[in-house]
């Protein structure tokens, strides 16, 4: 495997990019941003300085995804997701001049292994997004969301729970859910999902 970065994508000198990552048209890394192998970063979309990501991660056109946010392995960043980083955004000080790099300080969202987020969806850092959990399409996120939640709306809540196939999971009673793809059943424990596998172990 080899990565791919086409002509046009703006990547810099000092980012590192994992074998197999392809990088797309109009698409910009910027200074000390790590991904990680196998990821796609998709025409337009924007990865911010030291920005890290780990392996076949994919983020879609036109997201921008700002410093400091971790993506761990297999992340889904949809089209025009946006990841902030600034809690109480400001152009100017409050004596009128422009604000600096040095006027603020940058925090960042952290996106667990295996979660989606769905597009036109913004995270208002700093929050953090739990494994395998999914954002829905045009959501605010604004808390951190739960391992395996479904968050939909403005501000976005749970309205469901998802397994790691991403579906919907359907209830079989006793705090047990299961997968409609896989079977796989997972336990409720008041506000948080965990599988049957990972709690026998």
């Amino acid at each position: 495997m080899s990565t791919r970065i086409v002509e046009s994508a703006d990547v810099d000198a000092r980012a590192s990019i994992g074998d197999g990552t392809s990088v797309w048209h109009l698409a910009q890394v910027r200074e000390s941003a790590v991904l990680g192998e196998n990821c796609v970063i998709g025409r337009g979309a924007y990865v911010g300085t030291g920005v890290t990501m780990g392996d076949n991660c994919k983020v879609q056109n036109y997201a921008l995804v700002y410093e400091p946010a971790v993506l761990e392995d297999g992340v889904f960043i949809g089209p025009a997701v946006v990841l902030t980083n600034d809690t109480f955004p400001r152009a100017i000080n409050p004596d009128g001049s422009l604000k600096s790099g040095h006027d603020w300080e940058a925090v960042g969202v952290t996106i667990r292994r295996g979660a989606s987020v769905g597009a036109r969806a913004v995270c208002v850092a700093p929050v953090t997004i739990g494994r395998f959990a999914t954002v829905a399409a045009g959501a605010v996120v604004t808390k951190d969301v739960p391992d395996f939640a479904l968050v939909a709306g403005v501000p976005a809540r749970r309205i469901k729970w998802v397994g790691r196939a991403g579906l919907p999971l359907v209830s079989v009673g006793d705090g047990r859910w299961e997968c409609p793809r896989t079977s796989e059943i997972y336990i409720e424990r008041g506000e948080t999902l965990v599988p049957q596998d990972e709690e026998q172990a």
